[in-house]
């Protein structure tokens, strides 16, 4: 499985807002700079997380970005849903493959995406946080 660059980006943002729970919104480019992201790749992602219900925005001059649940409500498929595609399995039609084993493909790749949904299903963002004991790299300027 390949984890895209969106992903990832979006973990490391949930990690640093989790870190700065509680100091108010934390502005986009602050986020772009500690986490070494791409400061308009990063808005974007930011934008799909507060129209997922992950994120809250705040405007204004002491606006920026907060979790809108707690750390223990977030999951992995959460974050993936969020900022990727989908996880379904589909396989293109291919008029040399018979029906019957087309199906046997699609059966196969489906549950291979459930199984990969119920793993990130099973990651919380706080599972992450304790695991990482907020690095350095998340804490620092």
């Amino acid at each position: 499985m390949k984890v895209s660059r969106t992903v990832t980006y979006a973990v490391q943002a949930l990690l640093q807002l989790s870190v700065y729970e509680g100091e108010g919104p934390v502005p986009c480019n602050r986020l772009a700079r500690e986490g070494r992201m791409p400061e308009r790749f990063l808005l974007q992602i930011l934008r799909d997380l507060v129209n997922s219900g992950i994120l809250r925005s705040v405007r204004g001059v002491e606006g920026g970005y907060r979790l809108a649940r707690s750390t223990d409500e977030i999951t992995l498929e959460d974050i993936f849903e969020a900022v990727d595609s989908p996880l379904i399995a589909s396989v293109p039609p291919l008029d040399e493959m018979p029906d019957n084993a087309r199906e046997t493909l699609m059966e196969t790749f489906s549950g291979i995406a459930q199984g990969v949904r119920e793993q990130l299903r099973a990651v919380r963002l706080v599972d992450l946080l304790k695991a990482h004991q907020a690095p350095a790299s998340l804490t620092t300027n």
